[in-house]
């Protein structure tokens, strides 16, 4: 766990605030595309949207003993990112974990594996995103590692980077260059309020975006 109380406490909240009003989409493409979690992603409760510097847990293979480890030190306003070895759909957290997490002040939590208690997440509130719902339990042998790089959905995860989650899935910021995505994005959803006026007044984006013009001239 070495160093990642500094990674985490040096993502601005206000940055970190700015990403998560942006949203997914918004984040990936002011990011320059890079970051997806390319996976899709059950979003346990719906409407949700966050983001947070990511506590990373790297699991035994069907094994959530390092989960239990995780929120011993787990802080407020963070993502707890949970992956093993190989994704499969076995429960790493269900509603008794979910509450430490809520308890600490997570701000979501993200499952590179299989979630269940679904009912009792949701009325508990807690934002969750998954690969499955499954009730396969896992087993407590191997203690696993915290705080340590681990990789979702193509995307590697190091600790305080920052995760996007909402209904459109995943992206990661890598925390030394949120501020510089945070800014991309502000200017990006200005440009998008723009053209969004237009479209509404009747404009097409075929033309807003040259399109049209383009075509004519190659004939």
């Amino acid at each position: 766990m070495s160093g990642v109380d500094d990674a985490t406490a040096a993502v601005d909240p206000v940055v970190v605030e700015t990403l998560a009003a942006g949203g997914v989409a918004t984040v990936y493409e002011a990011s320059g595309r890079r970051g997806l979690i390319d996976v899709d992603l059950v979003q346990i409760v719906p409407g949700t949207r966050v983001a947070g510097a990511a506590r990373t847990v790297l699991c035994g293979q069907d094994d959530n003993r390092a989960v239990h480890e995780a929120m011993t030190v787990l802080r407020p306003g963070e993502v707890l990112v949970l992956t093993m070895p190989e994704p499969a759909p076995v429960a790493l957290i269900g509603e008794l974990l979910a509450t430490q997490a809520r308890v600490a002040g997570a701000a979501g939590v993200l499952v590179d594996a299989a979630v269940r208690d679904v009912t009792e997440l949701r009325e508990l509130g807690l934002p969750v995103w998954a690969r499955w719902r499954r009730v396969r339990g896992a087993t407590k042998r191997h203690r696993g590692s915290l705080d340590v790089p681990v990789r979702v959905g193509g995307v590697t995860v190091g600790p305080g980077d920052v995760v996007v989650l909402d209904a459109d899935g995943g992206v990661v910021v890598a925390r030394e260059r949120a501020a510089e995505v945070a800014a991309a994005a502000t200017a990006r959803i200005g440009r998008e309020s723009g053209l969004r006026a237009r479209l509404e007044a009747g404009a097409h984006s075929y033309d807003l975006h040259g399109m049209r013009a383009e075509d004519e001239s190659a004939g």
